[in-house]
């Protein structure tokens, strides 16, 4: 590698690292904070929640590197133009390669470990945050319950207590059930706890209440009373595993007997055609970039910014892919689309940069409409000049 070779893939690297630090601190920040209220409400430790954030940072960074690149690639080039460095390379006969292929060698190794995440870390950080996430809910009736505060144990599901008492023994316990749409109960006890299998409430010295749709109130007095619970610690402590939690190699030889795929097989399919055509977008997106601002421009020459237009195009693309990896779960017609996409675009980029073309700024709306009014003027104006001619 020459050196200028290596100034370049230097300065777009590091105005790559310091675009993706701050970027993933700030979407690893807002998905960790919709897990607070999980990790709060069950009773974690905050190691808990450093955890659970910990797992959710694989899953961000193949969507966030790509337009790292994009931003670091077109600052870079675009200082190197201000700074008339582009200029000087292109008057001292360098090729246009010695400014692609740095930025190809960055795309290229932001692509392999696009794809080492996606393929092998990912699913698996996934399928951690599952079980910790089943497990928490699992583990939310006996601790979730505050003194003197309302909590939605489950949809139409609410539990409040007095107090507390040492060997989870609650006191003054009020539970309103709305689940069933025929009748709603509401329950009364002095003192109750939760089993050691988490399976039911028994409550003791209680009554329950039961309202009809027509008003009429039941009331039931107990002395001692299960409410049921085992459904929903079921449910809770499974974790269901999805497409996007396989590895790779489940893709692409699945059990045929998992019950999520015999299920519904498409997501399956769908999310390994998504892993082998979105690791290539780093180097996609390089290659618009290059497209974009890799040429010398004089400061007088109007065009949009180059850090617009490529992330502009950029998230066009990526809208693409991911409207018809969605819809590739519904219709393998998708699926060919998905690689159609990549591919034409880094067909048309490749294009553009090996015959040097630049890309030039279009005529303006307000040219457009010009052009069309003048055109419609001397469209009217021409029968009118025919009719006044003489014989």
């Amino acid at each position: 590698m020459k050196l200028i070779e290596r100034y370049i893939l230097k300065r777009a690297t590091g105005m790559f690292l310091v675009t993706l630090l701050p970027l993933m601190a700030i979407v690893w920040t807002t998905q960790a904070l919709t897990s607070v209220n999980l990790v709060t409400d069950s009773g974690q430790s905050v190691f808990a929640f450093m955890r659970l954030a910990t797992l959710i940072l694989p899953t961000i960074i193949p969507l966030i590197l790509p337009f790292a690149l994009v931003i670091g690639v077109a600052q870079t080039l675009t200082a190197m133009n201000s700074d008339s460095e582009l200029t000087v390379l292109n008057a001292a006969g360098a090729s246009r390669m010695t400014i692609i292929r740095p930025i190809l060698y960055l795309g290229i190794a932001l692509s392999v470990v696009s794809f080492a995440v996606d393929n092998f870390v990912e699913p698996y950080s996934r399928i951690a945050v599952r079980k910790m996430i089943a497990t928490a809910h699992a583990d939310l009736l006996s601790s979730i319950v505050q003194e003197n505060t309302f909590r939605k144990i489950g949809d139409g599901l609410y539990v409040q207590v007095a107090s507390r008492r040492s060997g989870g023994v609650l006191h003054g316990i009020f539970v309103a059930d709305s689940r069933d749409p025929a009748y709603e109960l509401v329950y009364y006890a002095r003192e109750g706890a939760v089993d050691e299998s988490g399976s039911a409430l028994v409550m003791k010295d209680g009554e329950v209440h039961r309202k009809l749709p027509d008003g009429n109130v039941s009331i039931i007095k107990f002395d001692s009373y299960a409410f049921d619970l085992t459904d929903m610690t079921k449910s809770a402590g499974e974790a269901t595993i999805r497409a996007k939690d396989r590895d790779l190699p489940f893709l692409i030889n699945p059990d045929p007997k998992d019950p999520v795929y015999a299920k519904n097989p498409m997501p399956f399919t769908a999310e390994l055609h998504r892993r082998f055509t979105e690791w290539t977008y780093p180097l996609l997106f390089a290659l618009v970039t290059l497209v974009v601002s890799s040429d010398a421009r004089s400061h007088r020459e109007a065009r949009v910014h180059p850090m617009i237009a490529a992330m502009l195009t950029c998230l066009f693309i990526r809208w693409l892919t991911f409207y018809a990896a969605n819809s590739a779960e519904e219709s393998r017609a998708f699926i060919l689309i998905m690689y159609l996409i990549p591919l034409l675009t880094g067909y048309l980029a490749i294009r553009q940069l090996m015959g040097n073309r630049r890309l030039e700024i279009p005529l303006t709306l307000e040219q457009k409409v010009n052009e069309i009014l003048v055109r419609l003027r001397l469209t009217k104006a021409a029968p009118a000049s025919d009719g006044n001619t003489a014989p």
